[in-house]
């Protein structure tokens, strides 16, 4: 169940790190409303399913879900640039933290 709750506070993290984005700099009202609330579900989730999965693990799939999801959000919503040095660093980081969930 843990690992479900990781997940879903991950998905959080996707969510505050693009509404930060438009936010503008914390200028626009609800926009940053959406992304203080998505930041606060995000990190009390994730110290929930701390309480039992080994922290350097946790940590390291939170950011990884974070990191690769909004890198997809900012691919397809927001027209950033996709290139292969893009995606193979993307991968590599992917594949460092599926290797510290098998080691665990």
């Amino acid at each position: 169940m843990n690992w479900i709750i990781l997940v879903i506070a991950g998905l959080f993290e996707v969510v505050w790190a693009i509404g930060l984005k438009y936010s503008d700099g914390f200028s626009k009202l609800w926009p940053s409303i959406l992304t203080l609330v998505a930041m606060a579900i995000s990190f009390g989730l994730l110290s929930i399913a701390m309480k039992t999965l080994p922290a350097g693990t946790a940590y390291a799939v939170w950011v990884v879900i974070g990191l690769v999801g909004t890198a997809i959000v900012g691919i397809v919503m927001l027209n950033e640039p996709v290139n292969l040095w893009r995606v193979m660093s993307l991968l590599t980081i992917t594949v460092g933290v599926i290797g510290l969930k098998l080691s665990s």
